[in-house]
């Protein structure tokens, strides 16, 4: 089969999306275009059906969980997030008809708006995402979420040495290089675990927020929650603004930060934080993060032959740099990674554009 003709399981969809619209039989089949994918194992099309598009997800059951999509988009939209709305599933398939939020990531008009000096206009898209993550945090029923414990934290971290250090650097790491590794996620987990917890969309950056409208504060899309768990309030706020794919001058990551910060207690939430907390809160948040994105992305050039991921791993090694060097709890494991792990990073890795 060549490359351009549909796959047995893209044929399969197509055939479901005509079920699920009603296409009368001896009519033409509505043709799948592919919009993306992404870093699982979904795939999307775009579908047009008298007049109307639609989005087709193709979720391998064996490999992604629909139901949890179905359940965080119905907690996200009755709480006035913009998530698209559902017409059809097919859990034992693993097929989904969603509404089209359309082709305009955030990615795209951020960047271009930082290489252009346009930071107002940036400032209220931020405003208008920071505002939609507020709605995210209020969901009451965050509790049906499960929740961001230590063990899930502690996997993820693992990742880095894994992925990042072992498979992809290939260093051969000792006991003593374990405990330093060991020591810093401690911390950084006892940090996370410490901080008030909310809804947490978990990836919740400029690649899944779809610009819906161009108004002064536009309207933004919600994409890519189906991982949503319970757990810290600053995690999604220090994914926005510490993007792995875009970076702003950490003066302006700041305002920005803690103009979510003031929205926050303006609306009775983070009450009891301070300025200082909150500030330590998304550094450290942020530092476990981007230490489990380094053990991601190499997973996905390794494991998922995505190698395209690489060229985003100097950027979050530049945050984690930049931050943790504020942290002298830090201090063994910073001067450990930039002794052990940073030269070998910075031969392997391709150059960062910034």
């Amino acid at each position: 089969m060549s490359s351009s003709e549909p796959s047995s399981r893209e044929l399969m969809l197509q055939q479901w999306v005509c079920q699920a619209l009603w296409v009368p039989v001896g009519s033409p089949v509505p043709p799948l275009s592919m919009v993306s994918g992404d870093a699982s194992f979904r795939r999307y099309f775009r579908a047009s059906w008298q007049g109307r598009s639609y989005i087709a997800v193709d979720a391998p059951p064996q490999h992604e969980n629909s139901s949890a999509f179905i359940n965080v988009c119905g907690m996200l939209r009755a709480a006035g997030v913009q998530a698209p709305e559902i017409f059809a599933s097919d859990l034992n398939q693993g097929f989904l008809l969603l509404e089209d939020l359309g082709d305009r990531q955030l990615l795209p008009t951020l960047s271009r708006l930082r290489s252009d000096g346009e930071t107002q206009r940036a400032e209220a898209i931020y405003q208008s995402a920071l505002q939609t993550l507020l709605l995210i945090q209020k969901v009451p029923e965050k509790e049906r979420l499960d929740p961001y414990d230590r063990d899930q934290l502690r996997a993820e971290m693992n990742l880095f040495a894994e992925w990042f250090c072992v498979a992809f650097l290939e260093l051969e790491l000792g006991v003593p290089e374990h405990a330093v590794i060991d020591q810093a996620m401690d911390f950084l987990e006892e940090a996370a675990l410490s901080q008030p917890t909310v809804m947490v969309h978990r990836d919740f950056h400029s690649r899944n927020l779809m610009l819906l409208d161009d108004s002064a504060v536009p309207a933004l899309g919600v994409i890519d929650f189906q991982d949503a768990v319970h757990g810290p309030y600053s995690y999604d706020v220090v994914s926005l603004l510490r993007d792995c794919y875009l970076r702003w001058e950490p003066e302006t990551v700041t305002r920005w930060a803690l103009t979510y910060w003031q929205a926050a207690r303006a609306d009775g939430f983070l009450a009891d934080v301070s300025e200082a907390q909150f500030l330590r809160d998304f550094d450290l948040m942020g530092l476990q993060r981007h230490l489990k994105v380094m053990g991601i992305f190499c997973r996905l050039s390794l494991r998922d032959n995505k190698s395209q991921y690489l060229a985003d791993i100097p950027l979050v090694i530049r945050y984690f740099l930049e931050v943790s060097r504020h942290y002298p709890e830090l201090g063994d494991f910073v001067e450990w990674f930039n002794r052990r792990a940073l030269p070998i990073a910075n031969q392997r890795l391709p150059k960062s554009a910034g």
